[in-house]
């Protein structure tokens, strides 16, 4: 595995099956962690994922200048968990989605060691009734349908079990 896109749901395991598979490689393992702590219950669910890692991994926050963590994270192998997080920074940030996704897909494809990217699968239910919603939902569609494109596999994460979508050539 040279690049890996892992989507899903929530609480699909995708971030599960994304943690083993980086696992099962050797040496130093870096966790690029979009996720910034707003509220209590945030900071609880980073903290279980903390706890769920072990000595093996350093982490990155990156809750907005991911492609700048991806490029500097070039040893072991990476897992950047997640992407929808980060888009929804880049949108509250006044960022622009379309020059970051780009920015991502660069550093990807630059990336020298293995990197998995785990990002839910927000376009299976409704049309969003407000304009920010739409907004963020088109985003996250776009960054995934860029890297789907950019990397070697893809992986489909539902109630666990991997349905594999694309996969390395």
């Amino acid at each position: 595995m040279n690049s890996l896109l892992i989507l899903g749901g929530a609480r699909s395991g995708k971030s599960s099956y994304g943690q083993a598979r980086i696992e099962s490689m050797a040496g130093d393992l870096t966790y690029i962690a979009t996720a910034q702590a707003f509220d209590a219950e945030m900071a609880e669910r980073i903290a279980h994922h903390q706890a769920d890692r072990g000595p093996r991994w350093h982490t990155l926050e990156a809750p907005l200048d991911l492609p700048e963590a991806v490029a500097a994270a070039q040893h072991g192998a990476v897992l950047v968990d997640c992407l929808t997080l980060w888009v929804s920074n880049l949108i509250l940030a006044e960022r622009d989605c379309d020059a970051a996704g780009e920015a991502l897909c660069a550093a990807v494809a630059d990336c020298r060691v293995p990197i998995a990217l785990i990002a839910n699968e927000v376009g299976l239910g409704i049309v969003p009734d407000n304009a920010l919603a739409r907004r963020f939902r088109d985003a996250a569609g776009w960054l995934n349908q860029r890297l789907a494109k950019t990397v070697d596999e893809v992986v489909f994460v539902a109630a666990g079990l991997p349905l594999f979508l694309k996969s390395e050539a």
